[in-house]
C-alpha cells in the first residue's frame, strides 16, 4: 500500500532526503542528520515505507573494522515516483482540505458580553 498524499511532514522529509540521490544506499544516522528527525521518529517511518514496498533495505556487506554493520535504505521505483510527486504537491495540513488545498479554519464567534 503506497503512502497517501496526506503523509506526515516527517515522512515527506524522509522521502525527500532519500529521493535526492536515488542510486545511493543511505544509512539511518545520515538520514536522521539530514532530516533532523530523532531515531524514535525516523525508524518507524523507514519500517512503514519498507513494508509498503517504497524502500529497499539491506545490511552493509563489508563494514570497516571495529564498526558494526549498518542497515541501509534506498527508494524503490514506486518510492521514487511518490517522492517526486510529493515534491511537486503542497503538503496537506490539519487546516487544509486535501481536495482543494484551501483552508478549513473555523471562524471564531465573537465573545458574548456579560456571559
Amino acid at each position: 500500500m503506497p503512502a497517501h498524499r496526506d503523509s506526515s511532514p516527517q515522512t515527506r522529509a524522509v522521502l525527500a532526503a532519500l529521493g535526492e540521490d536515488q542510486a545511493q544506499w543511505r544509512y539511518g544516522y545520515a538520514i536522521a542528520r539530514q532530516t533532523g528527525l530523532a531515531s524514535g521518529t525516523l525508524y518507524p517511518i523507514l519500517g512503514r515505507l519498507a513494508d509498503r514496498g517504497l524502500l529497499e533495505t539491506c545490511w552493509e556487506a563489508d563494514p570497516p573494522e571495529g564498526r558494526p554493520r549498518r542497515h541501509l535504505y534506498r527508494l524503490t521505483g514506486t518510492g521514487l515516483a511518490l517522492a517526486a510527486e510529493q515534491q511537486q504537491s503542497p503538503p496537506v495540513t490539519a487546516n487544509t482540505s486535501p481536495a482543494t488545498g484551501t483552508s478549513r479554519a473555523r471562524r471564531r464567534r465573537p465573545a458574548v458580553e456579560g456571559a
